[in-house]
């Protein structure tokens, strides 16, 4: 992650962002819990957000740091409360940035490329639908997919580099996806341990990556 000219403030909190995550997919696998564990999942996403409020210039750079803020609330939330409190510290964080993306749309799509970003929503509320029929908390489940496959969709969409940002968010729409074929059966949690937290945590990084390197390089130079 090479910096331009002068836009990477603190980035010794990227590099503690990456040991906290990565990191994290020991307890993962070992299936750890207790308090600690659960600020340890946090960690990870929770410094992405420091780094990006250190580097925030405007509302824009505020807005990540608010998303990876949330998200990192999410990810306590769901040990330390449970599945319908930490998701909807994650939909509030969709939410934020879907304004982000969508304040900050491409002026000019492709073909393919306005063809994906309207097949992510339907496509994976049909898929969340088949892995979740039957269980518990359906409408729940298709209702978050909802608001994270928009995420997804306005990520692609918007001027945030593709290879970063675009390709994160279609990941944590894919750890989602993978964590509801978990719970349905449809995939051995055997598996999905080995998938969800590797997903998730790269999607956020590269999210997080994507807008925050775009947002203040603009602010360093901006674009005429």
């Amino acid at each position: 992650m090479s910096g331009n000219g002068n836009w990477d403030r603190a980035r010794w909190l990227w590099a503690l962002a990456l040991v906290g995550g990565i990191s994290f997919f020991a307890a993962v696998l070992q299936r750890w819990d207790g308090p600690a564990i659960w600020a340890w999942k946090a960690s990870g996403v929770g410094l992405l957000a420091l780094w990006a409020a250190a580097n925030a210039r405007g509302r824009f750079g505020w807005m990540i740091a608010a998303v990876m803020a949330l998200g990192a609330l999410g990810d306590w939330l769901l040990d330390a409360a449970g599945m319908m409190a930490g998701a909807a510290a994650f939909a509030a964080g969709h939410l934020v940035a879907i304004a982000l993306y969508l304040g900050k749309k491409r002026a000019r799509l492709s073909g393919s490329q306005a063809l994906l970003a309207l097949v992510t929503v339907p496509l994976a509320l049909l898929i969340a639908w088949g892995l979740t029929r039957g269980v518990e908390g359906i409408g729940a489940a298709i209702g978050y997919t909802a608001v994270v496959a928009a995420m997804a969709a306005s990520a692609w969409v918007s001027r945030f580099p593709r290879y970063r940002t675009g390709i994160g968010a279609m990941l944590f729409l894919a750890s989602d996806l993978f964590i509801f074929a978990g719970e349905g059966g449809a995939l051995s949690h055997d598996i999905t341990r080995w998938l969800v937290w590797p997903l998730y945590f790269t999607g956020q990084a590269l999210i997080a990556w994507g807008v925050v390197a775009t947002l203040s390089r603009e602010a360093v130079a901006p674009v005429s």
